[in-house]
């Protein structure tokens, strides 16, 4: 069963919601994510899209090595876990 990744939410709640996902990102090409208080920081206002656009990083290639790990992004509006994470 496919994980739903809302690509609308910041990436601090989806890696919150799914902590498996932070050692995804990273080997994506997301280096920062694992630096100290960057998730924490940063994280809780950049979405996965828009931290392509700033790596230089094809979205396609993003939304490609995501389903490949099961998930199934979407984007869509931000759910009360999400929320409230």
């Amino acid at each position: 069963m496919n994980k739903t990744l809302n690509l609308n939410a910041s990436v601090y709640d989806l890696c919150t919601l799914h902590p498996e996902l932070k050692n995804l990102m990273k080997d994506i090409g997301f280096d920062h994510i694992s630096k100290p208080g960057m998730l924490e920081t940063a994280g809780r206002i950049m979405t996965i899209p828009k931290g392509a656009r700033l790596k230089q990083i094809d979205l396609a290639h993003v939304l490609d090595a995501l389903r490949e790990h099961g998930f199934e992004p979407v984007f869509g509006e931000e759910t009360n876990n999400e929320r409230n994470h």
